[in-house]
C-alpha cells in the first residue's frame, strides 16, 4: 500500500471518519467515563491496545476464516483482548480499574471495534490494519480526552485531576486546580453535560470542514481562472 494510502487511513481515523464524531459509535463508554480528562484517556488507551490487536489478528487470519463464522471469529478475539487488558489495569491500575468499572469489559461491545475488524482489518494487510486501528482508536481517545477535559474544568475547576491513578505519584504536579473555592458546574458532570459537550465537538468538526471546504473551492476557482487568463 502506497504512503499516499497510509496518510489517508490516517486522515479517516483522526479526523474525517472519527469514530466518536463521526461514525457516532461507542457513546455508551464515552459519555459515560468521561466525567475527567483522566478517565477518558484511561479508557482511550485501552480502547487503543484493543483495536490495534485485534486488528492486526484479524488481519493475519483473515484467509484462514471462512465467511460463514467470520463474526462470531471475530467478537472471541475481541472479547480475548479485552480480557488480557480488563486484568491488566486489575493489577497494575487498580485505581483506575475501579473508576471505570464496568466500561473496561464493555469494549467489547464497542461497535467500532467489531465495525474495524469486520470493514477493514478483514480485506487488508497487516500493515495497513495497524495503523487503520492506531489512528481510530486515537481519534477515539482524543475525543474522550478533550471532552473529560472539558467537562471537569466546568465541573470541577481542575484539569488532570487524580492523574497518579494512571501514572503514579511522580506526576502530581500534572494535577491543575484552574479556580479556587470553585463550587463545581453540576450539570457539566452529569450525563446530560456529556450530550451537550459531544455536541459542541461535534458542531466544531462540522464548521471547520466547512471552512476547509469553502478555502478549497475559492482556491480552486482562482486556480482556474489565472489558467484562463
Amino acid at each position: 500500500m502506497s504512503e499516499i494510502s497510509y496518510q489517508q487511513i490516517s486522515r479517516d481515523g483522526f479526523w474525517t471518519n472519527n469514530v466518536a464524531l463521526v461514525q457516532v459509535l461507542g457513546l455508551c463508554p464515552l459519555l459515560a467515563v468521561t466525567s475527567t480528562a483522566i478517565n477518558g484517556l484511561g479508557l482511550g488507551l485501552a480502547t487503543i491496545l484493543v483495536l490495534v490487536c485485534s486488528n492486526v489478528t484479524v488481519s493475519l487470519i483473515r484467509n484462514l476464516v471462512r465467511p460463514e463464522i467470520r463474526i462470531p471469529v471475530f467478537m472471541i478475539i475481541i472479547a480475548s483482548f479485552v480480557t488480557a487488558v480488563e486484568l491488566a489495569m486489575n493489577a497494575w491500575f487498580y485505581d483506575l480499574y475501579k473508576v471505570l468499572g464496568i466500561f473496561i469489559p464493555l469494549i467489547v461491545t464497542n461497535c467500532a471495534i467489531l465495525g474495524r475488524a469486520e470493514a477493514f482489518a478483514a480485506r487488508n494487510p497487516l500493515p495497513a490494519s495497524f495503523v487503520d486501528g492506531l489512528t481510530m482508536g486515537l481519534g477515539f481517545t482524543l475525543v474522550l480526552v478533550v471532552l473529560g477535559a472539558m467537562r471537569e474544568i466546568i465541573g470541577f475547576g481542575t484539569l488532570f485531576a487524580k492523574a497518579d491513578l494512571m501514572f503514579g505519584d511522580t506526576v502530581s504536579w500534572m494535577s491543575i486546580t484552574l479556580f479556587e473555592d470553585y463550587n463545581g458546574f453540576l450539570l457539566a458532570i452529569l450525563p446530560p453535560g456529556a450530550f451537550i459537550g459531544l455536541g459542541l465537538l461535534a458542531a466544531l468538526k462540522n464548521v471547520i470542514d466547512t471552512r476547509v471546504a469553502v478555502g478549497q473551492k475559492r482556491a480552486t476557482l482562482s486556480t482556474e481562472v489565472v489558467e484562463n487568463t
